[in-house]
């Protein structure tokens, strides 16, 4: 049976960003979340995976999570459908565990313990995501343990241009969203605006019911930003963006019996904004940004729960980007960050640091590039921490198309305001630490990459004292990816890539809800310069809810989506996708629903 799951998987099914490397020079994708500047994705050291725009609007992802998921070494699980409390698992790391960025300003929420509210990342207005894996504290800081993922949004392009889509499926899903720009040689200026509405279906549901025998757990997302640039001279600028996450959200509340829980009416809301203002100044020494950016994070439960929680993060900072011979350079700066839970809590701690990143290249067998950073931070109410990674890449001048890199470096988490002051926290906790490694063949079309990490005091619900708190001994989480991607046939392109995943705490236990398999493919098909349609898809391994392989099996499903683009003119375009094509029943979290065979079509308009 097993055999023959994976030999369909391979047949048919899974996902990785071929797709975006065929279409877009790799010449011309640059990242800026490996050194905080910007890099040719060639040249940088860092185990990187970039989602163009390219990729997501050809696969026409709902979510940043199902985009996230088409790339090795990320999993996912959900509490029900559109909405419902999403985690992404990166390396076998849990959400909070990742610093997730929108335009470089920190999305991770303070007023939680999960930190990203993936569940609320719709697909909208996106340059590009940039997957930093690895240890990243040494240029970011806290909470960049397992990776960094930053969300780029569309700029403005010379002249006017505008663009509007609109989309309609299952459970009542209806998507509007439209952007509109305007760039000269002296300012800029664009906005944009999209809207999701669905019934939905219900969160939780008893393992082998039907979601049609229970009540709708319904979704709106607005997610809106502006972007504005004004040219002071040849030499300065200022740059501000804001986005806006607006959400209205029913979910089923906790109870004993599943059938009542399930039946539930339970509502939540959430106003986030991000802003940032970025001073810039170029001139042949350096380059010089002075910036300031703030987080907002407002969730409240209307219905039957008293609380409130707002969360404020504000940064200040300046980095200085010299360029000192040919391709070398070096990155200096400070910043300054107030991290602030309101309501009940009321509580705030801040943060100092100094960072210095450089880079250089030599002709040493071939092109080698070394990379070293290293960064300071000062907390009022923790212990100072300081982090470093040194990366380096070897591009073989004899093999063509043959790359290696290695990778180490040091990060940490810090506990949030509510780890430490709510009922259940515990104002003993200190930071956990990790040091994590990988190394990266690349031949051609083929990539393998080994990685380990070892977590020092991690932060966990303690069941001994019902509370959170650092767990004794050190977790060891270790694993190797495999990506592939080429045009087996003239225009049929197959990308596939697989995940093994051995995570366990310091007793050895395996932790919950990780795959130690996972198997990812797509092919695409490009008819004409006007057709394209694509299959996607997955294959999870043997997962369990629970710690130690313990309590239900959420793995071991095969899941395939279908997707047609179709250019009716150049002004027009049209699109159509089914996921879940073979109707697979599986939960991803035991009790929790996931959809059916669902559809959807819509048309985009541009000018």
């Amino acid at each position: 049976m097993k055999n023959t799951i994976k030999l369909s998987l391979i047949s048919v099914a899974l996902i990785s960003q071929l797709h975006a490397e065929q279409t877009v020079n790799l010449n011309t994708i640059t990242v800026t979340s490996a050194t905080k500047t910007e890099q040719s994705i060639k040249n940088v050291t860092s185990d990187v995976n970039v989602i163009t725009s390219e990729e997501i609007e050809e696969k026409h992802f709902s979510t940043v999570t199902e985009a996230l998921n088409s790339i090795s070494g990320v999993s996912f699980t959900s509490n029900g459908g559109l909405g419902a409390t999403t985690s992404v698992y990166l390396r076998g790391f849990d959400s909070k565990r990742t610093l997730v960025l929108i335009d470089g300003i920190r999305y991770n929420d303070i007023t939680g313990l999960n930190g990203a509210p993936f569940e609320h990342l719709m697909i909208s207005d996106i340059k590009q995501i940039e997957v930093v894996k690895g240890a990243q504290s040494g240029v970011w800081g806290a909470d960049a343990t397992a990776s960094v993922i930053n969300i780029i949004t569309k700029s403005a392009k010379s002249g006017l241009h505008g663009s509007a889509i609109t989309e309609f499926g299952s459970f009542n899903t209806k998507k509007y969203g439209a952007l509109a720009s305007y760039k000269t040689d002296s300012y800029y200026v664009k906005v944009g605006s999209q809207k999701i509405t669905t019934d939905g279906f219900s969160a939780k549901v008893p393992r082998g019911a039907e979601i049609d025998d229970f009540e709708k757990d319904g979704y709106v997302n607005t997610t809106s930003n502006i972007k504005l640039g004004f040219n002071i001279n040849e030499t300065n600028k200022i740059d501000i963006s804001h986005n806006m996450i607006d959400t209205d959200n029913a979910y089923d509340d906790y109870n004993s019996d599943p059938v009542i829980a399930a039946n539930s009416h339970a509502t939540t809301q959430t106003n986030d904004s991000f802003t940032n203002i970025n001073f810039n100044h170029v001139d042949s020494f350096n380059k010089v940004d002075i910036y300031a950016k703030r987080s907002i994070f407002d969730r409240n439960y209307p219905e039957g729960y008293t609380k409130e929680f707002d969360g404020e993060v504000y940064e200040y900072g300046l980095k200085s980007n010299v360029s000192y011979r040919d391709e070398d350079f070096v990155v200096i700066g400070g910043d300054y960050k107030s991290f602030e839970h309101k309501n009940d809590i009321n509580k705030k701690y801040t943060n100092k640091a100094f960072f210095l990143t450089n880079n250089n290249t030599f002709e040493f067998a071939g092109k080698t590039i070394v990379t070293e950073s290293i960064r300071v931070d000062y907390y009022d109410k923790f212990e100072d921490k300081v982090t470093g990674k040194f990366g380096i890449k070897n591009i073989n001048k004899d093999m063509n198309g043959l790359s290696l890199s290695a990778n180490i470096g040091t990060a940490y988490n810090v506990p949030t305001l509510y780890n430490l002051y709510s009922a259940y926290g515990s104002v003993d906790i200190r930071p956990e630490s990790t040091m994590s490694y990988d190394i990266s063949v690349n031949y051609k079309e083929l990539k393998v990459t080994y990685f380990n990490s070892v977590i020092s005091d991690m932060i966990d619900f303690d069941l001994t004292t019902y509370k959170y708190n650092n767990l004794d001994g050190e977790s060891k989480i270790q694993g190797f990816e495999v990506e592939y991607s080429a045009e087996i046939i003239n225009d049929l392109l197959l990308s596939a890539n697989y995940t093994k995943t051995d995570a366990k705490n310091a007793n050895k236990e395996v932790l919950a809800r990780r795959a130690k398999d996972i198997y990812k493919l797509s092919l695409d098909y490009y008819a004409s310069s006007d057709l394209h349609v694509g299959l996607n898809g997955e294959y999870v391994g043997k997962r369990f809810n629970l710690k130690d392989e313990k309590g239900t099996q959420t793995g071991e499903y095969t899941v395939v989506n279908f997707v047609a683009n179709y250019d009716i003119n150049k002004n027009f375009s049209t699109y159509a996708k089914v996921d879940n094509i073979l109707d697979r029943y599986y939960q991803v979290v035991d009790g929790f629903a996931t959809a059916p065979r669902s559809g959807y079509i819509g048309i985009k308009a541009k000018f």
